[in-house]
């Protein structure tokens, strides 16, 4: 061969390999987990229970990707007598509905020794988490870490010197199965406040690591340091930034998070940039998620508590409570001062000022102007049938046994209630003095979206059934992120309008109800499927506080087999196929 051809023979493999690069960094690596679902016993608030674990451990591993990369994740149900499904908490999954993980919405609950294969893109980089979502299976422990960093060559809008994950749950003595029980029957019996609250899965029931410093009946923790329940330390070094993820999956409690002396700076919200602001403490919702930036700029012969305690619920829960190490004194130091004060936990004035504060930084993209179709949503507790319930402008969800992605997509009939929920409640609703038995019922009805429909929504909260009380209410969108358009208080008003952000609101997948008021949401219907909307609270979902809504389903395409033989569907997809 000739000098020149080699050459261009050389050429030509280099041109091949760079081309062959370029286009593995713009599709992404694929990334394989393997998630095993098992029962097990564990001690994560120093007592010894039940827990749901993944792969042996409590929380489940922390998944990671950059954005862009494909999760090939097979969860293995190890369960033996009961179901389950992940869903992957703030991802979009986009061209991938059936990969959300909510059991008879997206798919079948996978049976006991069985494999469901999660295939999806990450394609937006940010701080989330995931969590069962087939009965109660959150609150016995089914959740953990998802964390997508940005695409190689792409630089955060922050600087930090290191990071580290804070996940915040609740947890109870009292099994889920005997919660649900508890939940769904006559007499209703409420499951009460949790025995304690978790950092990364550890927490202390029956001591205090903060004893020796303040008021508490408590005694004073004492640990050899390789205890389940030990609390996990924080070591830090002087004079650095350290960006802190935190994501909350809580099956009940709202809270409060603070680090004694240190300030916090708020720079992501639910995986979108905010614009930057300074606080003590954050409130954080069930599943609500967070960067923030810390400092270390105290007193480096120190130690510093980091505590969550219980908000927007008269607490009977202990705070939360670890240690920030200044790696130049020994982490075995506990802090000489109090933790840092939890706020009143019916200050609403503190929640609404720091959630005020959360708007999108700049370059964020804008919501429409207008509206294709809105939806006023009035949440309210109602009896049906001498049950306790939840219900959306009067009816209370029960999902159905036929999962809808596969019941719309192929046009099966009786598999759920055809006709539209309603789009609105009855104007002369009084949200302070509700009637005591309103005339709900149960469904399991669907709104219907046209592919890219501009669709407003007004979450309306209002009294309790029993008493003068208005709680708190989380609530989050699957398949989409939304603009939090404004809050306001008392019952929602035509002239309202005029108080919605347009110019920067916030882009969000979780978005908190204040007690008797209401927030506004908009999101595009782009991304065809079937999703959940509702209260992140899991009793409350249980007991039916939740919408679905569906969007372009016929235009999805190539839906695994495995996601929709169950339910009325088995005798469908037998002899039929499917793109």
């Amino acid at each position: 061969m000739s000098k020149s051809n080699t050459t261009m023979s050389l050429r030509g493999v280099i041109l091949w390999c760079v081309w062959l690069c370029l286009l593995q960094l713009s599709l992404g690596a694929v990334r394989h987990y393997k998630l095993d679902v098992k029962y097990r016993y564990g001690e994560p608030d120093c007592k010894e229970q039940v827990v749901m674990g993944i792969n042996g451990q409590f929380p489940g591993p922390t998944i990671r990707a950059k954005a862009g990369d494909t999760l090939h994740i097979a969860v293995t149900n190890k369960l033996v007598t009961e179901g389950t499904v992940i869903h992957w908490h703030g991802i979009r999954q986009y061209g991938t509905p059936w990969a959300d993980g909510t059991a008879s919405i997206s798919q079948c609950a996978i049976s006991p020794g069985e494999t469901f294969h999660y295939r999806f893109t990450v394609d937006k980089a940010g701080t989330y988490f995931y969590h069962g979502h087939y009965g109660m299976q959150r609150t016995a422990g089914l959740y953990g870490f998802l964390i997508v960093d940005l695409a190689k060559g792409k630089k955060e809008a922050f600087d930090y010197d290191g990071e580290f994950n804070l996940l915040l749950s609740d947890w109870w003595h009292q099994s889920t199965h005997e919660q649900q029980l508890a939940l769904s029957s006559i007499p209703f019996r409420w499951i009460n406040e949790p025995q304690s609250l978790l950092m990364n899965g550890r927490g202390q029931y029956n001591c205090s690591l903060a004893a020796n410093v303040m008021n508490t009946s408590l005694s004073q923790c004492k640990f050899k340091g390789n205890e389940e329940c030990a609390p996990q330390i924080f070591h830090v070094h002087p004079n650095k930034t350290y960006r802190i993820r935190i994501a909350s999956a809580t099956s009940l409690a709202s809270l409060n998070l603070a680090i004694g002396n240190h300030k916090l700076v708020v720079v992501e919200a639910d995986g979108n940039y905010v614009k930057p602001f300074t606080v003590n403490d954050i409130d954080i919702y069930s599943g609500e998620s967070y960067s923030v930036l810390l400092t270390t700029n105290q007193d480096p012969k120190k130690n510093y508590w980091i505590s969550i305690g219980v908000r927007g619920r008269k607490p009977n829960t202990p705070q939360g409570l670890t240690i920030l190490n200044y790696k130049t004194i020994s982490a075995s130091i506990f802090p000489t001062s109090p933790p840092p004060i939890t706020p009143q936990w019916d200050d609403y004035n503190h929640s609404k000022t720091f959630t005020y504060k959360i708007i999108a930084r700049k370059g964020t993209r804008k919501p429409p102007q207008h509206y294709d179709r809105r939806l006023l949503l009035l949440n309210t507790q109602n009896l049906v049938g001498g049950y306790t319930k939840w219900a959306i402008n009067n009816v209370s969800l029960v999902l159905p046994s036929t999962p809808y992605l596969g019941s719309i997509k192929f046009n099966v009939n009786g598999s759920f209630d055809t006709k539209s929920p309603p789009d609105t409640f009855s104007e002369d609703h009084d949200i302070y003095k509700p009637p005591l038995n309103p005339n709900s019922n149960i469904g399991n009805g669907v709104y219907m979206f046209q592919l890219n429909q501009v669709v407003d929504v007004i979450l309306q909260n209002a009294n309790v059934m029993k008493g003068q009380n208005s709680e708190i209410h989380p609530w989050h969108l699957h398949g989409h992120n939304f603009w939090v358009l404004g809050y306001g208080d008392g019952k929602f008003q035509q002239g309202d309008e005029r108080k919605f952000n347009l110019k920067n609101p916030p882009l969000r997948n979780t978005a908190v109800i204040f007690p008797y008021g209401w927030t506004a949401l908009r999101f595009k219907a782009d991304n065809p499927g079937v999703w959940a909307f509702h209260c992140h609270i899991q009793p409350h979902l249980y007991m039916g506080m939740g919408v679905i809504f569906a969007e372009a389903v016929l235009n999805v395409k190539k839906i695994p087999r495995e996601a929709l033989a169950c339910g009325l569907l088995r005798k469908v997809l037998i002899n039929k196929k499917h793109n």
